[in-house]
């Protein structure tokens, strides 16, 4: 069943994706728990990680903790791809794509109001980070205005991300085939500078880590921060802000047109 169009109008574009973020954000609501251990989970890893492994980490010139809470800012945006690739398959496994695809909606506003509504989510998961930062003792060193560029390239980072999930979630279908990605995030998060520096890791396995898209972002906002940083002199780490726009522009570029493409194909 094709996707009936009955307007192309900006306007008509916008209202559409406006109300099909709004049915995903009602239906969050109806699952509270779900939403509220999602966001306390990356908490949880900042205890682990902070109070019970940081006192063996020697970060030059700074504290563990301050290197440790901008990683958890970038990874939590990267927990944000497993979570769409179950949402989507999730509401294939149910019927409700077939039904979306049934309404009088244009294809480009289902998928944006997902990605909108995921954004959304990732607002407050960030400030649910930003204030378990504050209260272990984090703090931005810099000004308001390279805080905020930090912060956008965090949502940046999740919107690549976000595209990312939509096309995994489309192909995969199923809830069970989504555990496949949920393990694969794991490696990817923690095979960057996150938690540790490259330069700690054996040669090759430190290079892939420099180039991770995960570790220029959270480099590149140490960096905006004004927070410490292991002294890693790959050419990635010099670069880290210019990556950090780069990487999720590239994944960006590439998902999106795929995952257009591939939601199209399923309602022809």
């Amino acid at each position: 069943m094709t996707t009936t169009n009955r307007s192309s109008s900006p306007a008509t574009v916008f209202t559409d994706t406006a109300v099909l973020a709004g049915r995903i954000l009602r239906h969050w609501r109806r699952r509270p728990g779900a939403l509220v251990l999602g966001f306390l989970f990356p908490v949880l890893m900042v205890v682990m990680f902070g109070y019970l492994f940081g006192g063996a980490m020697a970060v030059p010139d700074g504290d563990y903790m301050d290197f440790l809470i901008p990683g958890m800012l970038a990874m939590t945006m990267l927990f944000g791809l497993e979570a769409m690739v179950v949402a989507v398959t999730t509401d294939a496994a149910r019927g409700v794509t077939e039904r979306i695809r049934a309404m009088p909606v244009r294809t480009g506003s289902v998928l944006a109001g997902r990605s909108a509504a995921d954004l959304l989510n990732a607002l407050v998961g960030l400030a649910v980070m930003i204030v378990t930062g504050l209260l272990v003792g984090w703090r931005p060193e810099r000004n308001l205005g390279l805080t905020l560029a930090a912060l956008g390239l965090l949502l940046w980072l999740r919107l690549a991300f976000t595209w990312v999930g939509i096309f995994l979630g489309l192909v995969l279908k199923t809830p069970e085939s989504a555990v496949a990605v949920q393990i694969l995030v794991w490696p990817v998060g923690f095979l960057s500078s996150a938690f540790v520096s490259p330069d700690t890791m054996p040669g090759w396995l430190g290079a892939i880590a420099s180039w991770n898209p995960l570790s220029a972002t959270a480099t590149a906002i140490r960096d905006l921060f004004g927070n410490p940083s292991w002294h890693d002199q790959s050419w990635a780490a010099e670069h880290a802000i210019a990556l950090a726009i780069a990487w999720p522009a590239a994944l960006t570029a590439l998902f999106l047109p795929l995952a257009v493409r591939r939601y199209r194909a399923l309602a022809s």
